[in-house]
């Protein structure tokens, strides 16, 4: 199979740029090749049938990421499966805000990353903090593999543990200096919204939320943090942007201050943090 012939059949399914930019994914990332290897031939020496499969699940809406097992993540590769999101640009956003405002230095940093999924937001700070402790919670077991993997993968110091976070938390005193999470908060009135290949492809319990209530996981880790974060620590979320006002009304009646929010690339409110008193 030629490199045309496996990108050409999905602008079926992607414009043009896109679908060669799929099929580099999966020869770069899946393969090892250059981009010097592909136009010279070196695709032609991977095996048909299995490229044939490869084109299939794509053809079929797998994501690339899904397809190759990897996922590209501030300039590190992690493992991902359709047990955990293929982590998103905007993520890094979070976790660079974070790290710009923090003092690595500070050997009793303790950082909780809650819905680790993959592990890429509790990886990349235990990575930029080596003094931290860090720990990364999850209600899926399967999540919970795939993020250990990673921070063997990628030499992290990082503990994770199974909670469920609306069901009962720890109860040990943590006095934690950062929680960060990035929380299902997609309603599910927003799906028709939402485009075919992450509805269909990814798993839903890392990605909705109740219609009635779309501050279910904010609330509860705000609660959660009122008692276990330390006295000036801090909350980093990645938001909705249709509920930073809702959101914003609700850490201040809480108790916190300093709330912030930001933009992402795409010129959408996404971020949000606030400190405890």
């Amino acid at each position: 199979m030629t490199y045309r012939e496996l990108w050409q059949p999905l602008v079926s399914r992607y414009t043009e740029q896109e679908a060669k930019a799929v099929a580099r994914y999966l020869l770069e990332v899946g393969y090892g090749l250059s981009m010097a290897d592909i136009l010279s031939g070196a695709v032609e020496r991977i095996s048909s049938d299995e490229m044939g499969k490869n084109r299939r699940r794509l053809l079929d809406g797998e994501p690339v990421q899904y397809v190759v097992g990897k996922a590209e993540f501030g300039g590190r590769l992690f493992r991902v499966t359709p047990s955990v999101l293929i982590p998103r640009p905007e993520t890094l956003e979070l976790i660079e805000w974070e790290v710009s405002e923090s003092f690595s230095c500070n050997e009793q940093e303790r950082i909780l990353d809650i819905g680790t999924g993959s592990g890429c937001i509790a990886v990349t700070l235990a990575l930029a903090h080596p003094n931290a402790y860090v720990e990364g919670w999850d209600i899926s077991d399967e999540a919970l593999e795939i993020a250990r993997q990673n921070a063997r993968d990628l030499n992290a110091e990082v503990s994770f543990r199974q909670v469920d976070v609306l069901g009962k938390f720890p109860t040990e005193v943590a006095a934690w200096t950062t929680i960060i999470s990035n929380p299902p908060y997609i309603c599910k009135k927003e799906a028709d919204e939402m485009e075919s290949h992450v509805l269909d492809q990814e798993p839903h319990q890392a990605l909705f939320v109740p219609d009635e209530d779309p501050l279910i996981f904010y609330r509860t880790i705000a609660q959660y943090g009122r008692k276990a974060l330390a006295d000036g620590g801090w909350l980093y979320f990645e938001i909705n942007p249709l509920f930073y006002r809702e959101l914003t009304k609700m850490l201040d009646e809480m108790g916190y201050f300093c709330i912030e929010t930001r933009k992402d690339q795409f010129g959408k409110i996404r971020f949000m943090r606030a400190k405890k008193r």
